[in-house]
């Protein structure tokens, strides 16, 4: 049986946004590969003592950090655990940006192991950091066997991927649609629970972080008659709160926190419409649209040079507006919230475009044939 040990920088538990779009994937390919794959997962902790854990049935081995730095571990353990687990795999797959992983392996060897890299998303914020790292970057993309890329968008729009694209395949994230089923409460049910929510539910699930646009989409609320259900915690939650206060939308705006997987399906199930603000190259897919979109929800989001418009299409799962535009984020809302026949077009597409391009199974199948082909060669 084909040994991998998959390489990112965290591996959370259930509940969201703890576990990111990343880290979805990795925990995905992991188990969903199980029982063709001896697989293990090699992280780091956020803060604290290494740990060894058999998370449904996947050893997973964090690292010791002490602490995050510009949104990396710090962790002086993880380049020998990396040597350690690295000679026992037949296939390192690397989950990329980490840059704490590439150096790994360019330091500590791994000579004559398949290499598979999935290239989630440039790095964005961190510019001078980035000058530091580029040729480490391009040192460790030069060795990679395979580069999985994620959409035709990045694949296109990276300048770090353009010397490697014949090396380059590009396979989306995905989701479990076996996962998403109706749930036992349904938005009747809420309505009884909440008598004075008569209106439309807007929802936002994500990290309250920086990129998301989350301040527009507070701002587009004002000219919206529904209310915003916002899943997800971050360091930008008390800001937002005080623009929520200061505007006057307590009533309209509510703040959920992080959420059972079960929570957060039944929010899915509940809300009108899905929107996704998103205001940065940071946001390189999007998975929480594919989410929203297996449940039929249409969805709004933002003209990214990223995987987001290309998950849901404008005009034919929802509707595409430029970033950082409040009052295009209120119009496309009000369009869809009002329109009940275009609401539902959107909603049959959404689950038709899910099935066909973004199956968990799909996407498994696809990276199963990397590892196979690479070491039978």
């Amino acid at each position: 049986m084909l040994k991998v040990l998959q390489i990112h920088k965290l591996y959370y538990g259930s509940y969201y946004p703890e576990s990111g779009g990343i880290e979805k994937t990795v925990k995905d390919i992991a188990e969903g590969l199980k029982d063709k794959i001896e697989m293990e997962v090699l992280v780091c902790r956020p803060k604290g003592k290494g740990v060894t854990l058999s998370i449904n049935g996947i050893r997973v081995t964090k690292a010791s950090s002490l602490g995050m730095y510009t949104g990396m571990p710090v962790s002086i353990t993880f380049p020998f655990l990396f040597a350690l687990k690295s000679r026992k795999a037949d296939i390192l797959h690397f989950h990329l940006p980490f840059p704490l992983g590439d150096i790994s392996y360019l330091l500590m060897g791994a000579r004559g192991k398949k290499v598979v890299v999935t290239y989630h998303s440039d790095i964005v914020r961190q510019k001078r950091l980035l000058k530091l790292y580029k040729p480490f970057l391009h040192q460790f993309l030069r060795r990679a066997d395979k580069i999985i890329v994620t959409s035709p968008y990045l694949l296109e729009s990276s300048e770090h991927l353009a010397p490697y694209r014949d090396k380059c395949v590009v396979i989306p994230l995905s989701i479990d649609l076996n996962k998403f089923k109706p749930c036992n409460e349904d938005k009747a049910n809420y309505k009884k629970k909440n008598p004075s929510s008569n209106e439309k539910i807007v929802l936002f699930v994500g990290c309250l972080t920086y990129y998301k646009g989350l301040s527009y989409l507070v701002r587009a609320m004002q000219d919206v008659k529904a209310k915003l259900l916002i899943v997800g915690d971050g360091e930008l939650r008390g800001q937002l709160e005080a623009q929520v206060k200061s505007l006057g939308l307590d009533d309209k705006v509510i703040f959920l926190g992080a959420v059972s997987d079960e929570k957060l399906h039944y929010y899915y199930q509940i809300c009108d419409v899905f929107v996704l603000p998103s205001t940065e190259r940071s946001e390189a897919f999007g998975i929480v649209q594919l989410e929203a979109m297996a449940y039929g929800k249409p969805v709004v989001n933002t003209n990214l040079p990223t995987a987001v418009p290309f998950i849901s299409v404008h005009g034919e799962t929802g509707l595409t507006v430029p970033p950082k535009n409040p009052d295009a984020l209120a119009q496309a809302i009000n369009t869809i919230l009002s329109d009940k026949q275009l609401s539902a077009k959107f909603s049959r597409n959404a689950i038709k475009r899910v099935k066909e391009k973004f199956s968990r199974d799909v996407m498994l199948e696809k990276i199963y044939q990397i590892y196979t082909e690479l070491c039978s060669n």
